[in-house]
């Protein structure tokens, strides 16, 4: 088979039995993401390595399938930010900041603490505890859309809390190299670390200017032209230039920009109509890859051999660090003790930004092979206990009613 049937035969597997898989978790009773995330570990090489049966021949099939699942949490984050309104995010403000910067706060110092306990030297005991502040919330979205409840208190404080802590593990990131390179505290250290923040405040400057000022009228241009579904092409160009240049310029997830994008594009009049149409693509394609893609970069297996209690405690201080953190935020921020718990629960999943740490730890010292398999383990089994948890509470009181209107 050629490398492009290989693709085609991978890909319709995968959707395939992402989509029976999430059927049958609706089905009882727990969110479908949960189902396409089991199907991925046992799609993957934790039990059926099925990308690398005989005829599965292309070594780069996988790149590929993990590039199209980037797509798929792009459009995911750009559909959560569009059902979300501006100013009712801006209204959570107070507990976005809170819940973030304690969100971090605690995992960092819980996961250096874990790290001197397991004999490693300070400053990788530090980058463990920087790799276990970072944070996912694509899950979580995802798991809050299929319960109605994105535009709630939860939703707003969850997503907003995600941008600063996104924010906070570049900046700690930043940081942590020039100390390691011995800059801080002379010019060129401190220089960096501005330039981040400078680059971090241009980008969110020039991305509001553009949604503000120029994709309303872009967006009528293109939708009175009479070119074929032109609206959703012109949507679908904007997401990726977002994500391009939340990374490019501003250092940040690209899903971070992808999220913004959704956010502006839900002020023009054609929020239903982009809905509907990226809807279709996000989630009868390149979602259910995304979560399938999680599973199939997991091998279960290295982790039940000497890697495990050092994965059990890692585990351990990622859920307590970001509950306990998140929650304390989101109490001093005005939620009850139930609201503030479903903000932590939400942000306990890892994700592709604390793959990235990761992968800059490893690849410059800071992390063993040991330590790099057990966050691996961490992102994979937060991911798994993150959905169930919060429909769990969100579904004990019912809680989640959505945020008041401005003329209410």
């Amino acid at each position: 088979m050629t490398p492009f049937l290989q693709l085609t035969l991978a890909l319709a597997i995968m959707i395939t039995f992402a989509k029976l898989g999430g059927y049958l978790s609706f089905r009882l009773g727990q969110a479908a993401v949960l189902g396409e995330l089991l199907v991925g570990i046992i799609l993957g090489p934790s039990i059926l390595d099925f990308l690398h049966l005989s005829f599965f021949t292309d070594r780069h099939l996988g790149e590929v399938i993990q590039e199209l699942a980037e797509l798929g949490v792009m459009l995911l984050m750009f559909l959560a930010g569009l059902e979300l309104h501006l100013s009712e995010l801006l209204r959570s403000s107070k507990v976005a900041i809170l819940a973030g910067v304690f969100g971090v706060l605690f995992p960092l110092g819980l996961g250096a603490g874990g790290g001197l306990l397991f004999a490693l030297a300070p400053k990788n005991a530090l980058f463990l505890g920087l790799t276990l502040a970072a944070t996912s919330v694509s899950i979580s979205a995802q798991t809050l859309m299929e319960l109605n409840r994105l535009r709630s208190k939860i939703g707003f404080g969850l997503l907003g809390a995600a941008v600063f802590d996104d924010i906070l593990v570049v900046l700690g990131l930043s940081a942590f190299t020039a100390l390691a390179t011995n800059s801080v505290g002379n010019d060129s250290g401190a220089g960096m670390i501005l330039a981040i923040i400078l680059r971090m405040a241009l980008f969110l400057a020039l991305s509001s200017l553009i949604g503000y000022l120029l994709i309303p009228p872009l967006s009528k241009k293109v939708f009175s032209l009479e070119i074929s579904q032109g609206l959703i092409a012109f949507v679908f160009v904007t997401i990726l230039l977002y994500g391009w240049l939340a990374d490019v310029l501003g250092k940040m997830a690209a899903i971070t920009g992808a999220f913004l994008a959704g956010l502006w594009f839900g002020r023009t009049s054609f929020r239903e109509r982009v809905l509907s149409g990226v809807s279709v693509i996000a989630y009868g394609i390149f979602v259910p890859i995304f979560f399938v893609d999680v599973g199939l970069n997991a091998d279960i297996k290295t982790l039940l051999g000497k890697n495990f209690w050092l994965f059990l405690g890692l585990l351990v201080i990622a859920v307590i660090g970001k509950v306990l953190g998140c929650g304390l935020g989101a109490r001093l921020g005005g939620y009850n003790s139930l609201e503030a718990l479903q903000l932590g629960v939400g942000m306990m999943s890892r994700g592709e930004v604390g793959l990235i740490v990761a992968s800059v730890g490893i690849s410059e010292g800071y992390l063993t092979t040991a330590s790099f398999s057990a966050i691996v383990g961490v992102v994979i089994a937060t991911t798994l206990l993150t959905p169930p948890l919060l429909r769990y509470l969100i579904q004990k009181e019912g809680i989640g009613q959505k945020a008041p209107s401005e003329s209410e």
